[in-house]
Order: C-alpha cells, then structure tokens, then sequence
C-alpha cells in the first residue's frame, strides 16, 4: 500500500512538473549580425540588450548571439533572413538594401543629425509615425541611426575641394550622392571590407563615425581625420533590429510583454547612447595615435550647400515614387529637434 501511494505521489508530481513546464514555455531565438563581439553594439548594445530580455524573462527566453555572420549569407541579406525565418532577430545597416526602404532615407541626408542618442529616438519615432509599412514583414524592435559621419582618409581633408578625386567608401546610396556631389569617388561596400580595402590602396579612406574606427583600427590604417564639431554632423546611417514576425508570434503573450518592453524608441536611445560613448573614445584614440584631425566648421555652409542638393534631388526622387518628400523631410527634422541631444 505504501509502495502504491508513493507510486501515485510520484506520478502527481511528474504531471505537475510537466504541466509546469508546458506552462511556462521555454524559447531559444538566435540573433544574426554582421560585426565582431567587440564592435561597439554587440558588445554595448546588443548583449545588454539579451541580458535584460533573458532575465525579464526569467530564464524562459534564452538568446543565442551569432555575430560576423555566422549563420551564413552575406550583410545585405540580413533584413531577408529575419523575414524568411532564416533567423529570430537581425540586425543590419538600412541602407545595405538601397531603395528597399524609402521613407528612412530622410535620416541620412546631408546636415541632419547630431548625437546618436537623441537622432535615434527621434528615427523610431518617425518610422512609427511615416515608415512601419516599409516594414511589415517583420517585427521591428529598435531603430537606431549612429554619431556624426567624419571622413577618415590618407589624402588630407582641410577643405571641401580636397575631397575632389579621393575614392571614399560610403555606406548608403544617400552617402555615396553626397560624396558623388563633393567631387570623390564613392565606393560601396559593406563596413567589414573597409579595412582591407584601405590597406590594399583600393580605397582612399571611408565617411564613418568615429565610433567605428575603433573595431576596424582606421587610425592605423589612415592618418587623417576631417568632420564637423557643431551639430548637425556631415551625415549618418541608419539601423534596425528586427525580429520574424512567426517566431514573435509563436511567444506566450507574457513573453511577447517582455519583447515589447525591451523595443520602441528610449530603447533605440540606449543603442545611440553606447555609439556616442564610443565616438569619444574613437576620438581620443586617434588623438593619441599623433593624427591629424581637421574641424572644417569654418566653411561649413560650402558643404551644407552642397548637401542641400543631394536634399533637393532627394526630394524630386520620392515624389516620383508618390511619396512627399518635403513632408518626410520636415518630419524628420521635427522628430529630430523634439529630441535634440
């Protein structure tokens, strides 16, 4: 009798455990990128960012980091896998899909932002309020642009005719307008090719922020360093982390709570904040390396006026795709100045 009550207890206990479990669902999302553990928003960013949602969760959400593209495929294919379910979450530069999406372009026009933190509260603002539908085949979760772009190049900047000629890497097709329209050559090419390129003479130098001359060493690899000290800086790029929209779907509604908390825009301003934090400290390392750095603030409408072009062209552009794009630039710059650093 004894030997079947406990036989019966254990039983109970079994069922329970396992109701238990069922109940309190464990996932395992992997997230895919493109850049090393030690850039600046794996390290600063996008691992605070897993720790939080894993222990929010209370260990029933556990986050595998795939960086450097671990899972295969190349940068610009990233926003495809999260919306193919190749991966739970990416996360990816915008503009490494040129003209997929529109609406977010308006950020990285010439002359538009200043610091990160700020710029990148105000992008997922506009984006929730002009862009979401640009995005409707997955779950965006931050939306983030990064600090003031500088041009880091072995040719000297000290003004704009010095750009003239020079092979400079840009980052998106706004970019590269911009530095058609200042007389250099633009090349694309994903951020992790800029320093062989560099090395190898292919190119002159690249237009990033000084945040990440840090993972790719640009102040070994080029001496000069050319930007703008007052704000808005010479341009900047945009980012999303975005999640599939099935594996957001297949969460409980508690652990869907948890993503929830953990996305929208003061959460894209922590991203920023971590980029501007870096682009002091890319700053200081380029200082102590003994190279030059030129603050072109004093000629700065000659390059503001070049840039409006690129605005106006831009303009013209989306209202041939029956967007106004007037009103998307005026939004942004709305969006921008109620969040200003």
């Amino acid at each position: 009798m004894i030997g079947h009550l406990k036989k019966t207890a254990l039983a109970t206990a079994l069922v329970t455990l396992s109701t238990a479990g069922a109940w309190a669902q464990e996932v395992t999302l992997n997230l895919h990128q493109l850049l090393p553990m030690q850039a600046t928003i794996p390290a600063k960013a996008i691992t605070p960012w897993i720790e939080k949602v894993e222990a929010e969760s209370g260990g029933r959400i556990k986050i595998e980091h795939f960086p450097t593209m671990q899972l295969g495929g190349s940068p610009p294919e990233l926003y495809d896998q999260a919306a193919d379910g190749v991966a739970d979450i990416i996360w990816t530069v915008i503009g490494y899909t040129p003209g997929r999406f529109p609406k977010t372009e308006a950020f990285e026009l010439p002359f538009m932002v200043g610091g990160s933190a700020g710029s990148s509260k105000a992008f997922h603002e506009y984006v929730l309020a002009n862009g979401m539908d640009e995005f409707s085949d997955t779950h965006p979760i931050v939306l983030h642009t990064h600090g003031s772009g500088w041009i880091h190049s072995n040719k000297n900047v000290t003004t704009l005719d010095d750009v003239a000629g020079q092979k400079l890497r840009g980052p998106t097709r706004v970019t590269a307008q911009l530095l058609d329209k200042l007389g250099a050559t633009p090349v694309g090419m994903p951020v992790p090719a800029v320093p062989e390129a560099v090395s190898k003479g292919a190119i002159d130098g690249a237009i990033i922020p000084w945040e990440v001359t840090l993972p790719l060493k640009m102040s070994e690899l080029t001496k000069h360093h050319s930007g703008f000290a007052t704000k808005p800086g010479l341009y900047t790029a945009t980012f999303v982390m975005t999640m599939n929209k099935d594996s957001y779907a297949a969460l409980p509604d508690d652990l869907k709570a948890v993503i929830d908390a953990n996305s929208g825009p003061e959460v894209s301003a922590l991203f920023g904040a971590a980029m501007d934090a870096a682009d002091v400290v890319g700053r200081k390392v380029a200082t102590d390396a003994g190279n030059t750095i030129t603050e072109l603030d004093s000629e700065k409408d000659r390059w503001i006026e070049v840039g409006a072009q690129v605005t106006n062209d831009w303009i013209a552009e989306m209202d041939g795709k029956g967007l106004d794009g007037a009103a998307l630039v005026q939004s942004a710059k709305d969006f921008i100045a109620a969040n200003a650093d």
